[in-house]
């Protein structure tokens, strides 16, 4: 309903302003004088409503202010046709409504300036202080700013055909700052206009006008006669006083945003304190951290744009006036949001980080600044605050792309402390994945102790978190894989410092909960395995220290891979227990190895229950066992023994007979001139898997019929070792033997066809090739093993 009357009554309003228009038009078309100054103010007498919401009135405004470009245009014509210039002035006053009036004045007022006949000070003087007249807030505001539109190319300035003295362009100055002063207060007083219900109305309207009080500072900005001494002696003193004086949320907000963008940024980096000394006086509603943010990106962006300017900034000392202004805002301001105060620090260490790059003691001290805020707040659980305390640590690590630089900031991890668990992870992994991004290696042990520190969400278990149901497993698993990344990120070509790092690491690594372990232990072994194989050479220590030497290393990792089998990780237990001990191997520590076997048979016998888990513990350890060159005949013959022992007490027959045959390779060595060929073992072991062979087939006829091969393959795999031996040239593998392996599995499958078949075609063929070779060694071989049974 309201809004119909609006438009009604700017309907009628309007149609008024064009009629007289029209009339004032067709007075001036026919140099009528009198009619002309009749019709146009009759036409500017519509402002005189009080009707009209501002944003209606704003486009009253513009109609009329549009036509009286027409009459100054007849007003100059006038005297140039020589009607004095004086006598308009004074006639125009003749008007009989005040808003007419000074319309009036302005339009006519200008073009009197413009002619010389009198000084510019006396006439803005005049018009300035004649528009007090009108103190209705809106038609007042829209009269000033038609004033200062109507002046603005006729101030006396440098290099303009008004340009005066010193003086004269001191007077144009006072001109527009009193205009200012006039305006803001009529725009403040808007908000007291109507019921109290309205406020928010009316907020948004003054809202929509404050361009119009902006308009003086951007002709301020542009007066070619302020200099920085005037600016920093009469324009920012008079703008502040106002600013504060206003006690006005809206109107602080936007004039201290327009002083920041308007005037240029060498003038407000020498009137630095000024300026920050007003922002703890503005009221506690102000949007502070939008004023400061804005100042200190325009500081930011000149001292990147010219590099003669960044010696102004030391000379100033520009880092330690916005850091005490911010502490000053946030000591005044007691309701401030710790969101708040988190994003005024974040815009200073934004602004630190382009000015003052090279000064780590800054950025700290922010750092420092910022933990002194939030000590009061606790643990962070507001999610804005903490995204901003996110990107507050993270503009460090955009900017440096190294972390060991921020481990040198003491308040680094002061500052993470207050982020909440889930936060405080996010932020660690961002840290790992800087590290892993740019190649970045940790390489002293106290730069590990600084890094754990950073990154400990991710180490610890905190209050039981970890076994929350509600923890995803897979975030979970990329959490500790990205740990186990870092692991190998931690590195020093000195040996001495890359075992302190170890044992660091380890000290940080074993906080973690029986999820953790199993992920992050690995990395760690491997670590120190390849650091013990670059120490390989010898009992003596060359650092003079008892922890560098390769069996203290390999001790330390004895008690670390122990806390896998306390946490169910038995089978990684077991692999590493063998890496352990080919590492002894390598550094010819027989004691150290046999004693990481010893662990890893106890493990077999007491912790591997799962037939499939044994066989492949079962193969490990065999595996591992045949490059083992360091053990005594005593000690080998004991392991092998075992090895052997388990293979003959696996569940399936299969696995057993697989087992036994691979256990085969204990007895002879394959590299040359080892002195492991004990050949009459390696046959027993193949023909006890053989005999273990034959029960799988018995138990196959017996269970299925005569139509089942169930242990052909078995025989063929057989065959192959035997014939792997004999190309190793062990005396005991005979052609006789051979050929009666064969035998038996012709017999086997040509009671059935055979899944096998395949398996059996390639050796054949493979057989019948090296019978062929001409080279003569590995021919006579195979010339022993009679072929016809194949055909």
């Amino acid at each position: 309903m309201i809004a119909d009357d609006d438009e009604k009554w700017l309907a009628a309003a309007t149609s008024a302003v064009k009629q007289n228009a029209f009339y004032m038009q067709r007075a001036i078309d026919s140099n009528n004088l009198k009619d002309a100054l009749k019709f146009s103010a009759q036409m500017l007498g519509e402002l005189r409503t009080s009707k009209l919401s501002p944003h209606k009135y704003y486009e009253l405004y513009i109609r009329a202010s549009d036509e009286l470009r027409s009459l100054e245009m007849f007003f100059r014509d006038e005297t140039a046709r020589g009607c004095s210039i004086a006598e308009l002035y004074e006639l125009v006053q003749h008007a009989g409504n005040i808003l007419p009036r000074l319309y009036l004045l302005c339009t006519i007022g200008s073009v009197y300036i413009k002619s010389k006949d009198v000084t510019a000070k006396d006439i803005l003087k005049d018009l300035v202080e004649m528009s007090r007249a009108v103190q209705h807030p809106l038609r007042g505001l829209f009269l000033r700013s038609y004033l200062a539109q109507a002046t603005r190319d006729k101030l006396p300035s440098i290099g303009s055909e008004l340009e005066g003295d010193a003086e004269t362009r001191m007077d144009a100055l006072e001109f527009v700052l009193q205009n200012f002063t006039e305006m803001n207060k009529l725009w403040v007083r808007m908000q007291h206009q109507g019921p109290t219900r309205e406020k928010e109305k009316r907020e948004k309207e003054r809202n929509e006008l404050r361009d119009l009080v902006g308009k003086n500072l951007h002709i301020l900005g542009q007066l070619e006669g302020v200099d920085l001494a005037v600016y920093r002696d009469t324009v920012l003193p008079r703008i502040l006083e106002q600013v504060v004086n206003c006690k006005d949320e809206l109107a602080q907000c936007y004039l201290m945003d327009c002083i920041i963008q308007v005037f240029p940024d060498d003038f407000h980096l020498q009137t630095l304190d000024v300026l920050l000394g007003a922002c703890p006086q503005l009221q506690p509603s102000v949007d502070i951290k939008t004023v400061l943010s804005g100042l200190m990106e325009r500081l930011s962006n000149y001292a990147a744009s010219s590099v003669e300017a960044l010696p102004n900034f030391m000379q100033v000392d520009a880092f330690s006036k916005l850091n005490h202004a911010i502490g000053k805002v946030v000591e005044a301001q007691e309701d401030l949001s710790a969101s708040a105060s988190v994003t005024l620090y974040l815009f200073l260490l934004k602004f630190t980080l382009h000015v003052h790059s090279d000064r780590l003691d800054y950025v700290d001290q922010v750092l420092g600044s910022c933990v002194s805020q939030l000590s009061a707040t606790g643990k962070l659980c507001d999610d804005k605050a903490s995204k901003q305390i996110v990107a507050f640590l993270s503009a460090p690590l955009e900017k440096y792309n190294d972390v060991v630089t921020i481990l040198k900031l003491t308040n680094y991890p002061r500052v993470m402390e207050y982020l909440d668990h889930d936060t405080n992870k996010a932020m660690a992994i961002i840290i790992i994945q800087s590290i892993l991004k740019n190649d970045t290696h940790i390489a002293t042990a106290d730069e590990v102790d600084a890094l754990f520190e950073l990154i400990k969400g991710l180490i610890k278990d905190f209050d039981g978190l970890i076994d929350n149901d509600e923890i995803d497993e897979e975030d979970f698993q990329e959490e500790q894989n990205s740990v186990a990344r870092l692991l190998h990120f931690l590195y020093n070509d000195d040996p001495e410092e890359m075992s302190k790092i170890i044992f660091r690491v380890r000290k940080h690594i074993l906080t973690g909960g029986p999820k953790r372990l199993p992920l992050t232990i690995p990395p760690l072994v491997f670590s120190a395995l390849k650091l013990i194989r670059r120490m390989r050479g010898g009992d003596e220590n060359p650092f003079g220290d008892d922890t560098s030497t390769p069996q203290k290393i390999l001790q330390l990792l004895t008690e670390t891979v122990e806390v896998l089998s306390d946490v169910s990780a038995s089978e990684l237990a077991l692999r590493l227990y063998l890496q352990c001990a080919q590492a002894a191997n390598d550094c010819e520590l027989e004691t150290v190895a046999y004693e990481f076997f010893t662990k890893a048979y106890l493990l077999y016998e007491e912790e591997i229950s799962d037939s499939k888990a044994q066989v492949t513990a079962l193969r490990l350890i065999i595996g591992t066992l045949q490059r083992m060159r360091v053990f005594s005949v005593e000690n080998r013959d004991i392991l092998t023994h075992k090895a052997t022992g388990y293979s003959a007490k696996l569940l399936k027959k299969p696995d057993q007979c697989r087992a036994v045959y691979e256990c085969a390779h204990l007895y002879w060595a394959a590299e040359e001139g080892e002195n492991l060929k004990d050949g009459e073992r390696v046959v027993l072991c193949l023909k006890r898997a053989q005999k273990i062979a034959d029960a799988v087939q018995q138990m196959s006829n017996a269970s299925r019929g005569a139509s089942s091969t169930g242990s052909v393959s078995l025989y063929v795999e057989l065959l192959n070792k035997y014939l792997y031996f004999l190309e190793k040239g062990n005396p005991q593998v005979t052609g006789e033997t051979i050929q009666s392996l064969a035998e038996l599995i012709r017999s086997e499958t040509k009671k059935a066809e055979s899944c096998a078949g395949s398996f059996i075609t390639s050796t054949l063929r493979y057989m019948e090739f090296q019978r062929q070779q001409e080279d003569g060694g590995m021919s006579e071989k195979y010339q022993k093993i009679k072929m016809e049974w194949f055909e």
